[in-house]
This record gives structure tokens, sequence and C-alpha cells, in this order.
């Protein structure tokens, strides 16, 4: 009897004990499904100072940690808020802008989103926001009441650039250039008249580029949220949850804090 009772004992411990090796096994192989998501994003932006700036002073990054800028602490924040994977790179606009539209899981900032653009992308944001300006040289006499009165000037801009883009189409006479570097020195040596940009980036750029200063923000037309547009061939669950991700940034203070730390408001 004892031996017996001995060794029904073990059987009932040894079952139990198979039973929860195999639920252990059962719940390990589950986990890293539950916890890890292989998506990789690749994100690119431009070098456009202080929501996008490169950090070797070339217009061009391959590594994450070669970039920094306001829109580019927001999108890392929003980012670690997500299991995704993503790399970062830095290109010149009008290239990145009709790359990430071809191509899935593909992310472009800051993108200003307008009405022309609104089903070019999906949405994350926003981020922080452009006021678009029209910047006259430190010695000019220059004044507008309203964009109309500029109608008849020589406006230097960029290509690809959404304010650019915009007083084309509406008629104006603007001269665009690959990049806005060369744009301030045009303007200070009276090749064209104004310039349009935003209201943050005219005197960085011009400082950086040629070492520019008191250039006249003259008008200020329009102002524009920025996001990170995401491609269309991109699974909007993905999307959903770049966007949640931003919301808790938001929510939990760090958005908040990048602005602050750049000087900026909403």
């Amino acid at each position: 009897m004892p031996t017996s009772t001995g060794t029904g004992c073990a059987g009932i411990v040894t079952g139990q004990a198979r039973f929860g090796l195999a639920l252990l096994l059962m719940c390990l192989l589950a986990a890293p499904a539950a916890r890890a998501d292989n998506t990789l994003f690749r994100i690119f932006t431009e070098n456009y100072p202080p929501y996008n700036v490169s950090e070797t002073g070339k217009n061009f990054a391959h590594k994450r940690e070669d970039i920094g800028g306001i829109c580019t602490e927001m999108v890392e924040a929003l980012m670690a808020n997500t299991p995704y994977k993503y790399e970062m790179k830095m290109r010149d606009w009008s290239f990145a802008y009709r790359w990430v539209q071809e191509h899935k899981n593909h992310a472009l900032f800051c993108t200003a989103r307008t009405d022309d653009r609104e089903d070019q992308f999906q949405w994350v944001g926003p981020l922080a926001s452009i006021r678009w300006t029209l910047f006259a040289a430190p010695d000019s006499n220059i004044k507008l009441k309203s964009l109309e009165d500029a109608k008849d000037m020589k406006i230097a801009g960029y290509k690809g650039d959404v304010m650019t883009d915009y007083l084309l189409k509406k008629g104006f006479n603007v001269t665009a250039s690959v990049t806005d570097e060369q744009n301030p020195r045009r303007l200070v040596l009276g090749q064209v008249d104004l310039w349009v940009t935003d209201g943050l980036v005219g005197p960085l750029v011009a400082k950086e580029n040629g070492d520019i200063a008191g250039l006249r923000p003259v008008l200020v037309f329009r102002e524009t949220p920025m996001y990170l547009a995401v491609s269309n061939q991109t699974d909007p669950a993905l999307v959903a949850k770049l966007q949640a991700g931003l919301d808790k940034a938001r929510e939990d203070g760090t958005i908040d804090a990048i602005k602050e730390r750049y000087g900026i408001g909403d």
C-alpha cells in the first residue's frame, strides 16, 4: 500500500509538473509576439533649422544622431511610445517628398498639412506650426499691407516648399532654388525683392549662410500646422499607433518640454 500510494502521488506530481511546464513554455513562446513588433519605419526630413537640423553642417545625414531640432525631437518622442523600430535620414526635400509617397512604412517631417496635400499622405500630428513670412533686406523700404501688395515683386523661394508652391499657384513672380541657402544672399544683393520662408527659419538660415543679420519680416500672411506625413501605402492601423504615441508624449508633458526648450509656443 505505501509503495502504491507513493507511486501514485509521484505520478500526480509529475503530471502536474508536465502540465505546468507545458503551460510555461506556451507563455514564453507567446510573450515575445505580444511585446515585439518588427515593423521598421524609414523616416525622412530635410535641413530646415530650427525644426530639423543637420548636426554635421551638411544637407544630408544617414544617422539619427546626426539630426536634431524641434520636430526631430518630437518625432523621436512619439516613436519611443510605439513598438516600432525606425531609421531617420536627412535628404533633399523634393527627393524625400516623392520617395516617401511611393513606399509603405515611410514618413516625412515636418510637413505642412494643406488642402492640396491632404490626400497625398496619412497625417500624424500636429507637431509645430510655420508662419509664412515675407522677408526684405535690412536696408529695404518695402512695406506690405497685404499679400497682393507683393504681386509685382520678385520673390525668392525654394523648390518643393509649400509656401513657394502656394505663391506660384497664385501667380506671383517666384524663383525657386533647390535649397534655401542662397536666398538670403540673393536678397541682400538686390537680385530679388523678397524672400518667402518661415519666420523662425529665415534669420537662422541667413546667419548660417553668409552671416547676414537684420532681415526685415514685412508680412506674415499665413500659419500652417506641420505633421509627420506617412505614405498612403502604410497600414492605417500602424499610423493610428503613431498618433497614439504622439498623444501620449503630449499628455505626459514631453512635447511641451521640447517647445519650452526651444522657446516656442503653440
